[in-house]
């Protein structure tokens, strides 16, 4: 028999198991067995504080995305957007989380001998696709 689990975050609602309630619990709880909770496996300097440097890149995010969504309404119904998303979004969004300005790919991937066209790459050799 299946039990449920009762959801104690009231802006949070999981689904499925991939983020389940007890693991965002631990995360809340700080619990020093579970990996990715320190400043220090983000690579960041001492005395920086972890909430405080995801707060900051939140808030970098939703002004790209406020920003994106006001000049997306600017685009005329002939135009898909497709240069606006990738330099007022996704590009932008990809740099916040690390991936630094990654770069326009200039060839097709090649798996056995087909070509795969990708968008970009990441570090001259990790295929990243904007669709």
């Amino acid at each position: 028999m299946r039990t449920r689990v009762r959801n104690p975050f009231t802006t949070v609602q999981t689904s499925g198991l991939l983020l389940p309630v007890d693991l965002l619990a631990r995360v809340v709880d700080g619990d020093p067995s579970l990996p990715g909770l320190t400043p220090d496996s983000y690579h960041m300097n001492a005395g920086e504080r972890l909430n405080e440097a995801a707060a900051r890149a939140w808030n970098t995010c939703v002004g790209n995305w406020k920003a994106f969504r006001e000049a997306s309404r600017k685009v005329p119904a002939s135009d898909q957007g497709t240069t606006l998303t990738r330099d007022k979004w996704l590009l932008p969004l990809f740099r916040e989380l690390g991936y630094g300005w990654l770069q326009a790919n200039k060839r097709s991937l090649e798996i056995d001998g087909k070509p795969y066209p990708v968008s970009h790459q990441w570090q001259s050799h990790v295929p990243v696709h904007f669709v």
